[in-house]
C-alpha cells in the first residue's frame, strides 16, 4: 500500500499480514481522489472513514491536508495499526474501535465526506443500512457526500439518495447525497 499524493506522496506502508482487510487499489484510489479534488478542497474536509481497515483512505486524506479524520473499524488490530502510523507520521487521524453500525447510530459528529469500504460480501440490506443510518441520523453537513466502495456484483442505484457511481477495475464507488 502506498500514499499516492500530498505530503507523503510515494510513501509505502506495510500493514501486518494478519489484518482482515482488502485495501483500495492505487488505481481506484487515484480515480476517487481525482473526482474529490475537482469537487472539494481536501484540506477543508471533515472525513469519516468507515470500515477503515489499514487506514489506506484516511492516510491519503491526511497526506493531502485533511486535518479532521475519524477512522472507524471493528477490528482492534486495524485500529492499532492506524493509530501507530498516524502517530509516526504526525497525522490528524482519530482511530476508533467500534462496530460501524453502532457508531453510526450514536455518534453526534457530522462530516463533509463519509467514506465506507465494507466487506464486498455484505448483504444488500447491510449496504442499504449504512446509507439509511447516515441520512436518518443526519451525519453529513450541507452539501456533504457519502461514498461506498463495493464490487461490481452490488448495485446500490435504487436507493433514493443515490447520485452516481464510478467504476475502477473491480471496484465501484457509489455516491449518495441529501
Amino acid at each position: 500500500m502506498r500514499i499516492i499524493s500530498g505530503r507523503y506522496k510515494g510513501k509505502r506502508l506495510v500493514a501486518p499480514k494478519k489484518l482482515p482487510v482488502r485495501p483500495t487499489t492505487d488505481m481506484a484510489k487515484e480515480g476517487l481522489f481525482n473526482i474529490l479534488n475537482n469537487r472539494f478542497f481536501i484540506d477543508e474536509l471533515k472525513v469519516m472513514d468507515l470500515f477503515a481497515g489499514t487506514g489506506n483512505i484516511s492516510f491519503e486524506f491526511a497526506s493531502r491536508g485533511a486535518e479532521n479524520i475519524v477512522a472507524v473499524d471493528g477490528y482492534v488490530g486495524c485500529v492499532r495499526y492506524i493509530s501507530k502510523i498516524a502517530e509516526e507520521l504526525d497525522l490528524s487521524i482519530t482511530s476508533i474501535k467500534s462496530d460501524v453500525f453502532k457508531y453510526l447510530q450514536r455518534t453526534p459528529e457530522k462530516a463533509n465526506l463519509i467514506f465506507a469500504d465494507p466487506p464486498y460480501s455484505f448483504e444488500m440490506s447491510q449496504f442499504h443500512q449504512i446509507v439509511t443510518l447516515v441520512f436518518e441520523n443526519e451525519l453529513l453537513v450541507e452539501d456533504g457526500v457519502l461514498i461506498i466502495e463495493h464490487s461490481d456484483q452490488t448495485d446500490l442505484s435504487e436507493h433514493s439518495n443515490f447520485v452516481e457511481s464510478r467504476k475502477y477495475g473491480g471496484s465501484i464507488f457509489s455516491f449518495f447525497e441529501k
